[in-house]
C-alpha cells in the first residue's frame, strides 16, 4: 500500500457525501495504491458507515479507547497500511484537488505540508480565526524551535515509518502539533516540505474547536512539549 487517506470524523455525515466521491475521482487515474480510511466516533453512524461500503479502498472504523480526536488520529495511525499517511478534516476544508500536489512533492522530504502561511497560502476562514491560528503557529513555531510556519493545520502528509514510532498523548486537536514536534525530535534531520495552499471554511455543521478549550489546551501541550523527550 503506497498511500492511506486518515479522515477523522464525528458526526460529519453529510459533509462525507460530497468529500469521499471527490477523493474517489480525484484518485481515478493515479498509479499508486490507496486507502482511505474514516475513523468515526467510538459509537457505529449507520449513515456514514453505509456510505463508506459504497466505495471500493474506504474503510469505516470507530476509533478506541475513547471519543476523542486524539484517539481518532492514533487509531487511524495504528491501522493504516500506506507507506504514507495523509491526514485530512472531513468537513471539506482540505480539497481532494491537493491530494496529489501533496504526494507527488514526497521524494527526497519525510513531511509535505499543506501550507496557509508560506507565500501564495492563505485561508478563507474569519478574521478572529486567522489571527487566533497565526499566534498559535508563531508561538509554536518560535517555542518549539520548529522552522515551519504552518505547525497546526493537520493537512499533512508523513513517511509513516515516523508515524508508527510515535507515543503519542495527546486527545485534542493539538495532537496535530505534537506530532510534528516529536517527528522532529525523534528525527532531527527529518526533512519537510511546505506547500502553499488555501484552506476553505467548512460545508456543512459546526466546528467541534471550542475557542476556550483550544487556548487552554494548546498552551498546556506547549509547556509538555518543550520539556519532552524523544518517543
Amino acid at each position: 500500500m503506497d498511500l492511506s487517506i486518515v479522515i477523522p470524523s464525528y458526526k460529519e455525515f453529510e459533509n462525507l457525501q460530497i468529500l469521499l466521491p471527490e477523493i474517489k475521482n480525484e484518485l481515478s487515474d493515479v498509479n499508486f495504491k490507496y486507502e482511505i480510511l474514516v475513523i468515526d466516533a467510538n459509537e457505529v453512524c449507520h449513515e456514514t458507515q453505509s456510505l463508506c461500503s459504497q466505495f471500493d479502498n474506504i474503510k469505516y472504523i470507530n476509533r478506541t479507547p475513547a471519543n476523542s480526536y486524539g484517539d481518532a488520529v492514533r487509531t487511524g495511525i495504528q491501522m493504516s497500511l500506506g507507506a504514507h499517511i495523509l491526514f485530512m478534516d472531513a468537513d471539506g476544508s482540505h480539497t481532494p484537488s491537493f491530494i496529489k500536489n501533496l504526494y507527488e512533492a514526497k521524494n527526497n522530504v519525510d513531511i509535505v505540508i499543506a501550507s496557509r502561511y508560506v507565500k501564495g497560502g492563505k485561508t478563507d476562514n474569519s478574521i478572529v480565526l486567522i489571527l487566533m491560528s497565526y499566534i498559535v503557529n508563531k508561538l509554536y513555531s518560535i517555542v518549539l524551535n520548529l522552522k515551519v510556519k504552518d505547525v497546526s493545520n493537520s493537512f499533512k502528509l508523513y513517511n509513516s515509518q515516523y508515524l508508527k514510532e510515535l507515543s503519542l498523548k495527546c486527545s485534542n486537536f493539538d495532537i496535530v502539533e505534537e506530532i510534528l514536534f516529536k517527528c522532529k525530535l525523534n528525527n532531527p534531520t527529518i526533512r519537510i516540505l511546505e506547500l502553499p495552499y488555501t484552506f476553505k471554511k467548512r460545508l456543512y455543521g459546526k466546528t467541534k474547536r471550542n475557542l476556550l478549550l483550544f487556548v487552554f489546551t494548546f498552551s498546556i501541550t506547549l509547556i509538555k512539549l518543550r520539556f519532552s523527550k524523544a518517543k
